[in-house]
Order: C-alpha cells, then sequence, then structure tokens
C-alpha cells in the first residue's frame, strides 16, 4: 500500500472523478467535456441504423453482416472524420487521452470491442466504457 505522502501512480489509487473526465484534465460542461450517455446511445443507434441499411442491401440482413459493417463503419471514419458518422452528426468525436492523432491501432482496438459489447458496458467515473480505456481514447462532445 503506498504512503500517504506519494502520489498515486495508478487509476485503481486515485479517487473517482468529481465529474466526467475530471481526472483527463477535460472540462466539466461544454466542448471538450466528456459526451454524455444519451447522445452516446444516439450515435451509435444511428451507426447501428447504417449497418443494418448496409446489410439489408447487400446481405439480405444479416445479423453477422450487420455487426461486421458497424465495426468496419467505426475502424474507417474514427482515424478519418475523428469518429463514426453517428458520433459527428450527435456532435461527438473520439480523441488519444496521450494528445495528438488517433491513429490507425486505437480505432481498430476500440471497435472491435465495441462489437464484442460487454466492454463498451462497464464505464469508469469518467464515463469511458472498457474499450475506450484500453485504446487510449476518449468519446468528447465536439
Amino acid at each position: 500500500m503506498p504512503d500517504s505522502n506519494s502520489r498515486p501512480n495508478t487509476f485503481g489509487q486515485l479517487p473517482p472523478s468529481k465529474w466526467p473526465g475530471e481526472r483527463l484534465g477535460l472540462p466539466q460542461i461544454g466542448p471538450g467535456s466528456i459526451g454524455r450517455p444519451g447522445r452516446r446511445l444516439l450515435g451509435f443507434a444511428i451507426d447501428w441504423g447504417i449497418a443494418i441499411g448496409v446489410s439489408s442491401i447487400f446481405f439480405s440482413y444479416d445479423p453477422a453482416a450487420n455487426l461486421i459493417i458497424f465495426v468496419i463503419l467505426q475502424i474507417a471514419f474514427i482515424p478519418t472524420i475523428g469518429a463514426s458518422i453517428g458520433h459527428r452528426l450527435v456532435g461527438l468525436r473520439i480523441i488519444s487521452i496521450h494528445g495528438g492523432w488517433v491513429g490507425l491501432w486505437r480505432p481498430i482496438v476500440r471497435s472491435v470491442l465495441l462489437g464484442i459489447a460487454l466492454p463498451a458496458l462497464v464505464w469508469d467515473s469518467d464515463q469511458r466504457g472498457f474499450h475506450d480505456k484500453i485504446a487510449g481514447t476518449a468519446l468528447i462532445r465536439g
């Protein structure tokens, strides 16, 4: 157990955030703040609807194709426009918590884990899903 004078060096040693994104240095409200659940769910619903539409046209609505198309759309659009189509439409974008461009590997890791679904349902006090924590990303208001 670290002594009381040492600085925490892991998130497990930090107290919960006062607001989502505080530990990441993000503002409490407004542009740059963590995207809240309502916007996230609406963005997800838009993206899922697009995947279903494409699957219906090309694969006669195949559930496996829905999921694969959803993941491919995430991987394609996060590094190019900074978010999925649905997230962009609701005013969200994805950032690397390490700064700079989100890159190519982060969207792949994030999207594959999002496709599994369970990691997206496990959140911390910064309202980041496990898929975002592993990828080193955060979904913020644009």
